[in-house]
């Protein structure tokens, strides 16, 4: 299956340099994002002409006079007109409403110009120097509703100078800025293709599950119920055995319904080559769109059928509250 690009929405206030520095990493070979739309709270943002000239859509709808609420709908309209799935903040000056923020949870990314959790807020560069740091810096961050605590996806660090000023220190800032986001907006909307982030994704929901213990098996990833007796009912497999896909391996109640449900949905589906009949299925990891609450659902259901009986009941108590 050919992956295809993730879609990206930059916001802009003004001129636009790391919106820039953004569109123009996008355009290298095997980026694994494409700029569809740039977007500001400010017709006269100068950033503006800079993406109309390489080619991009621009939009532009003043918030003066609106509530907060009215123009963040208008600004999410036209992001959804052009098909982005991310939302990527570049010196957007505007504080976006709760629900707006709701609404794109986990898809839309702010860079802030210190090393997050400090110096949230604004003069960033002139209390990491009145603190007498050795390093300011940057941070590339998920937007939450809270003012710059989301999770922190990236930070680079800045050398701050003997008698250095808060101007001088943002510029330097500034130039790291441009190195660091395209990097952390890249590697994270490629995630559903690296396998490293998909495992640590399925050993965490794998080992939330009551006494279970991961052991690899013909050099895959497993997890199984713990003690001596212990079975299998979950393995991780990485283009295994030759195979094209990243996925997660769990036990059907048997051929039918493995059956049932590949010819159902090819795309997420497949029998795993040496598994044969026997039930085992591969959730196909590495593809647009994965559901996550599927996926829980199937490692939940596997270890049912393989978890002692004395596990199954507690569990199934526990269910009931």
């Amino acid at each position: 299956m050919p992956d295809s690009k993730a879609k990206v929405a930059i916001f802009i206030s003004g001129g636009g340099t790391n919106m820039a520095a953004l569109l123009y990493a996008s355009r290298l070979d095997n980026a694994p994002y494409e700029v569809v739309l740039v977007a500001s709270n400010r017709p006269e943002a100068g950033g503006l002409e800079l993406a109309r000239t390489e080619g991009i859509t621009t939009f532009a709808h003043s918030h003066k006079g609106m509530s907060r609420e009215e123009h963040d709908a208008i600004m999410e309209q036209a992001v959804r007109d052009a098909d982005a799935e991310y939302i990527v903040l570049a010196g957007y000056m505007r504080i976006l409403s709760d629900a707006f923020v709701e609404r794109w949870h986990g898809a839309m990314l702010n860079i802030h110009p210190s090393l997050l959790p400090k110096y949230k807020g604004l003069e960033t560069h002139h209390r990491a120097i009145d603190a007498g740091d050795s390093h300011g810096g940057a941070s590339v961050h998920l937007v939450t509703p809270e003012l710059d605590a989301g999770e922190v996806l990236g930070q680079i660090k800045v050398a701050i100078r003997d008698g250095d000023t808060a101007d001088a220190l943002a510029e330097r800032v500034k130039v790291a800025e441009h190195q660091l986001y395209p990097r952390v907006v890249a590697d994270y909307v490629s995630r559903s293709s690296n396998p490293d982030f998909l495992l640590e994704q399925v050993r965490r929901r794998a080992m939330q599950l009551p006494e279970v213990e991961e052991r690899a098996s013909h050099g895959a990833p497993g997890w199984r119920t713990a003690g001596k007796s212990g079975k299998y009912f979950a393995y991780f497999s990485d283009r295994h055995h030759g195979e094209s896909a990243t996925a997660l391996l769990v036990k059907t109640s048997g051929a039918d319904e493995q059956a049932a449900l590949i010819e159902g949905d090819p795309e997420r589906f497949y029998s795993p080559k040496f598994y044969g009949p026997s039930g085992w299925i591969g959730i196909v990891l590495n593809a647009p769109g994965l559901d996550w609450e599927q996926v829980d659902y199937w490692l939940a259901r596997s270890w049912r059928s393989v978890a002692p009986k004395r596990l199954t009941k507690l569990q199934d108590a526990a269910d009931m509250f």
